[in-house]
């Protein structure tokens, strides 16, 4: 007889096929309920690619309905009511999503949480999804989900200790950490001193990388170096600094 457990996998991998992420969420808090240890690396990603998704979705809306709001500011009243009522419910959705996922990790993933490679990936996703809060928070919620953050990622580079500095999950801390400092911190110098270090090392031992994770390694690499290109001021002076960072792990 197929376990509870196993049946919710088929059904979160038979939604990321579908492209059915919120169903995919509910799949997966399904999986994290049911197990008894800790995530098998497929869970794990599993977990990832739903919250991940849609939360994304919900990002990528309210960055363009902020920056139509700002646009018609001083414009027709009624757009800027409509425009705002439709950044709220953004906004309730997202914080919905992240206080479901930061349950999540605080309940049942977390304690449960045995390997340092677990540690490091779940501390991240703290890191993330406060971080993703304080995007679209204000005053005191957003300096709350700042700190949060702040903590979450120091407690997960504690553990990348441990991890090689090739390791994906280690460079994708750096990368995210990195990107924390610059977008929610506004700290370019503490930016670039992160996604340096993780660069710098991982350049280093490049030659150790193992063929499973050459691939999302240097990826994430490529993303240090394309955030450190555009965040360093000393570098071509054509280079917007303020501009956005090209990206972070997925």
């Amino acid at each position: 007889m197929v376990s509870d457990r196993v049946c919710s996998v088929e059904c979160a991998k038979l939604c990321e096929q579908a492209e059915r992420y919120d169903d995919m969420v509910k799949a997966v808090i399904e999986i994290v309920k049911i197990s008894e240890g800790e995530l098998t690396i497929e869970e794990r990603n599993l977990l990832s690619v739903a919250y991940k998704n849609a939360v994304g979705a919900r990002r990528s809306s309210w960055r363009i309905l902020n920056s139509l709001e700002t646009r018609e500011n001083g414009k027709e009243q009624y757009n800027a009511q409509i425009l705002t009522l439709f950044r709220n419910n953004v906004e309730k959705e997202l914080d919905e999503i992240c206080t479901s996922i930061l349950d999540l990790l605080r309940d049942y993933l977390v304690p449960k949480a045995a390997s340092d490679e677990s540690k490091v990936f779940l501390h991240k996703m703290r890191g993330d999804y406060h971080r993703y809060r304080a995007e679209f928070a204000v005053n005191d919620k957003r300096k709350e989900a700042a700190e949060s953050s702040l903590l979450a990622y120091k407690e997960a580079m504690k553990y990348a200790e441990n991890l090689t500095v090739t390791h994906p999950i280690r460079l994708g801390l750096g990368l995210n950490f990195s990107v924390f400092y610059y977008e929610i911190l506004n700290n370019p110098a503490k930016a670039c001193d992160v996604a340096k270090t993780a660069f710098d090392l991982a350049i280093a031992e490049l030659d150790t990388l193992s063929e499973e994770s050459y691939k999302d390694s240097t990826l994430i690499m490529q993303l240090l170096r394309d955030n450190l290109n555009l965040w360093n001021p000393c570098n071509d002076g054509e280079k917007d600094t303020a501009a956005s960072p090209k990206g972070e792990e997925k």
